[in-house]
């Protein structure tokens, strides 16, 4: 029996996951008018199949305007909620791996185009473009078009949007939900003092500033069937002087844990052009830490994650309950087959790929359901 931490089970709220693998949500750009694709069952499934454990689906927009680029996933409409079902009917056929949903809207980083063709801001009188939306008339770029600053009536619409998202999350079957409040979208935008400028209850100080984030938190949650969890990605840190930093994030993770959040999962940056990131193996992980001493619930840390020893010290250690990966698992989409046999551990395998298991690791794989 292995002794790694990795692969012991831990439990998100009333949900019990196999190990402590997460794999990230990963934007892919390649909806058509907000419904997943072909594409989307070829690569969740094949991360589905992985050995994680937990599968989480791409940030998916809460309205269309909401979306980063006009090729993103959305969850607004009984079109896209179909879509999504179709997606996940072929997934759920072959794997029985829990998946969460990343619930998002992009705020002033809206109506861009996809990276390949240089994610650059489309204008909202092109097509494919739009009029963004944010806290504050404050475009991300001084080149952008300013977004229209959200009067109160707005703030409602997007907080039920949220919650009809959070509905159809439920109606699909979704395990779990990921409220995105990280990477200098919508409701980054509100914590942060950079993009926020408002001079009414929802801007100024730190409490008004946490205002409208935990709205969205107590509407999806009320809106999300109550025995599944629901969680929060936030950006610890703007990386900028003057900017969101990790004891705010901490005051803000307190207040999602007495609300009844499930999961804090710690990133950074994302919020300004200017950001002036470390970068560097397990970078991140310090905000997990810090984050990890003030709360009680699971955090999970990520962020250069590339190593077996690297991701088995950060939970063993206790500086995160759980690990997340995302351009690591792209590049190697069974990882976490290849952690389990490092360290004599198993993973769950389809029955269809069992024969791929090496002699020398005769114990690696438990066979699917």
């Amino acid at each position: 029996m292995t002794h790694a931490k990795l692969f012991s089970p831990i439990d998100i709220g009333k949900l019990p996951l196999r190990n402590r693998i997460v794999i990230a949500p990963m934007c892919q750009y390649s909806a058509e008018d907000g419904k997943t694709t072909d594409w989307h069952l070829i690569h969740l499934g094949s991360l589905a199949n992985s050995g994680a454990g937990l599968l989480t689906i791409e940030a998916t927009a809460v309205a269309p305007e909401g979306r980063i680029t006009y090729r993103d996933i959305g969850l607004y409409s009984d079109e896209t909620e179909a879509a999504l079902g179709r997606t996940l009917d072929g997934i759920r056929r072959w794997s029985g791996m829990p998946i969460a949903i990343q619930l998002a809207h992009a705020g002033r980083k809206a109506s861009t185009d996809v990276p390949w063709n240089g994610g650059a801001q489309i204008p909202p009188d092109h097509a494919n473009g739009w009029q963004t939306v944010a806290p504050s008339a404050v475009p991300f770029r001084a080149s952008d078009v300013a977004p229209a600053a959200l009067d109160r009536n707005g703030l409602e619409r997007i907080r039920l949007a949220f919650a009809q998202a959070a509905e159809r999350s439920g109606r699909l079957g979704l395990d779990a939900v990921q409220i995105h409040a990280a990477h200098g979208y919508l409701l980054h935008e509100f914590l942060s003092p950079l993009s926020n400028r408002r001079d009414d209850e929802y801007g100024g100080s730190l409490e008004n500033r946490l205002r409208f984030p935990l709205e969205v938190f107590d509407a999806v949650r009320a809106a999300f069937p109550a025995d599944r969890p629901v969680s929060a990605r936030v950006s610890a840190t703007d990386w900028v002087e003057g900017g969101w930093d990790v004891e705010q994030t901490i005051a803000f993770a307190q207040a999602l844990e007495a609300r009844g959040c499930d999961a804090i999962h710690v990133s950074s940056g994302g919020l300004a052009e200017n950001q002036r990131i470390a970068i560097g193996p397990s970078y991140q992980v310090p905000f997990a830490r810090a984050v990890k001493a003030a709360v009680g619930i699971p955090v999970v840390a990520v962020g250069l994650i590339t190593e077996f020893e690297q991701a088995e010290a950060i939970v063993s250690t206790g500086d995160a309950d759980l690990i997340a990966l995302a351009r690591t698992i792209l590049y190697d989409p069974h990882w976490p087959w290849h952690a389990a046999a490092h360290f004599g551990a198993s993973v769950r395998a389809p029955n269809q790929y069992l024969r791929s298991q090496p002699r020398q690791f005769s114990k690696l794989f438990d066979q699917a359901d």
